[in-house]
């Protein structure tokens, strides 16, 4: 048959519009749908890819796209990978008083910018600095959107047209964007870098230090890691050298952490706490990693350097909005409390041992053999968690699997469905099984997971 011919068959967009009338969308969604809908057959018609459907089939595609253009993009997922701080994902999910905090303050005015004493307009930080100032000894404090925010603008306020000497082998990029040499270039800052890649004396520092020279500035790793034939400046070696020429010394710690993460089994991973005792003028930290609260970037050190980043403009394009703020203060009670281990769910996660995992995966499992009877086989298996987040790189967690083996459909198409289900499951998936890691399930998962399995293999 002509294309001409075959294009005639499509219908108007008034009348494939008409045909949806049972589909519970707006008129202007179900109008856009159906002119995208017969676009598209438009494009498959003139490429000779195939004919046209019928008008009920049309109606149905047209439909299915309004709806599914409104459906909210982003919703809550289970997290069933066992990776703790899962970048994808969101990284810390919040404490329930931090949850509270933050629908109280979302619902209505607050006194983020008001001194309820004076009347006067306040500093927004002023509701969290002096929490952090009492955990972590800091003379101050200064939260802004993220770390690379915090990063930015101490290199801006601090280094603007001066030299910074970092090692070259800490000039790293983290996530997709998140590299120091072009961080340092934004800011302002002339980068000096010393050493090598994989060994760095003091002497590389002394020899960079100039006039010109405003910062000296450290940096954690990340991901990244050299091993082998290696030396490192300590950050000890780095305040002495600081002192000595009176420049001051940032590091940036990354995940940073306010506990010290060897009572848990885990490696040391220094605490902010020992990074500012240690001498470090200036400290830049994440607030949704390891501390487990909101996305945030939180700066803390000697009160006359965070004095200047509080002047500089470019804190007003970082500053943080009121619910991240509130999330922090009640993420920070928390541990002013002593209540971090059990209030907050990425210590906990880090935390729970493996005979306490093994008795999740035990439970999910039978729960899952309940269900799906003969659609699915089962087993549990020890495997390896991951903190993620770039925190604790080198760090197994062991754990405990729940591996599905489905019958009906591949592990492939068992952990799509997962992913595209309502709410969607996110799984590790190896060549013939799905893995479940029960070390990132929150309280009621469990439930909702099986319904999900059950729902793509059936039961």
């Amino acid at each position: 048959m002509e294309k001409e011919q075959l294009l005639r068959q499509l219908p108007a967009v008034h009348e494939l519009v008409s045909s949806c009338e049972k589909a519970e969308c707006p008129p202007h969604l179900l109008t856009a749908a159906a002119r995208d809908v017969l676009s598209r057959w438009r494009a498959a018609i003139l490429h000779e890819e195939s004919s046209p459907p019928d008008l009920a089939s049309l109606a149905a595609e047209t439909a299915a796209l309004a709806k599914k253009r409104m459906k909210t993009s982003l919703r809550p997922v289970i997290n069933a990978t066992g990776v703790v701080l899962h970048t994808n994902l969101g990284r810390a999910p919040l404490s329930g008083a931090a949850v509270a905090a933050v629908t109280d303050m979302a619902r209505g005015y607050c006194s983020l910018e008001m001194d309820m004493e004076t009347g006067e307009r306040g500093e927004r930080c002023s509701h969290v600095e002096g929490l952090l100032r009492r955990l972590t000894g800091a003379e101050a404090a200064l939260v802004v959107n993220n770390n690379a925010g915090a990063v930015l603008l101490a290199l801006h306020g601090l280094a603007r047209g001066k030299e910074v000497v970092v090692a070259r082998g800490e000039l790293v990029e983290i996530g997709g964007s998140f590299r120091i040499p072009e961080i340092m270039s934004q800011s302002g800052a002339v980068l000096r870098e010393v050493g090598t890649t994989n060994r760095t004396y003091p002497r590389d520092y002394e020899s960079a230090v100039g006039p010109e020279t405003a910062l000296i500035l450290k940096v954690h790793p990340s991901n990244f890691r050299v091993l082998g034939f290696t030396r490192e400046v300590r950050r000890q070696e780095l305040v002495a050298l600081g002192r000595k020429h009176r420049i001051p010394v940032m590091e940036d710690l990354g995940s940073g952490v306010f506990v010290d993460l060897r009572q848990y089994g885990l490696e040391h991973e220094p605490t902010v706490q020992e990074t500012l005792e240690a001498g470090v003028d200036l400290v830049t930290i994440s607030g949704d990693k390891l501390l487990g609260g909101p996305q945030c970037g939180i700066i803390l050190g000697r009160a006359e350097l965070v004095r200047v980043l509080k002047a500089d403009p470019l804190l007003r394009v970082l500053r943080a909005d009121k619910m991240s703020l509130a999330a922090l203060e009640a993420t920070l009670r928390s541990y002013l409390a002593e209540e971090a281990q059990s209030t907050i769910p990425v210590l906990r996660m880090l935390s729970v041992s493996v005979e306490e995992l093994e008795k999740k995966a035990s439970a999910l499992k039978e729960m899952l053999a309940e269900r799906l009877q003969d659609s699915c086989d089962m087993l549990i298996k020890p495997g390896i968690s991951r903190a993620g987040g770039g925190a604790l790189p080198l760090a197994d967690l062991p754990t405990a699997l729940v591996v599905v083996y489905p019958k009906k459909v591949t592990p492939a198409a068992l952990a799509e469905g997962l992913r595209q289900g309502d709410p969607p499951v996110i799984v590790r998936l190896q060549e013939d099984g799905v893995l479940i890691d029960p070390r990132t399930l929150l309280p009621g998962d469990e439930e909702r997971l099986v319904k999900a399995v059950q729902m793509v293999v059936g039961g």
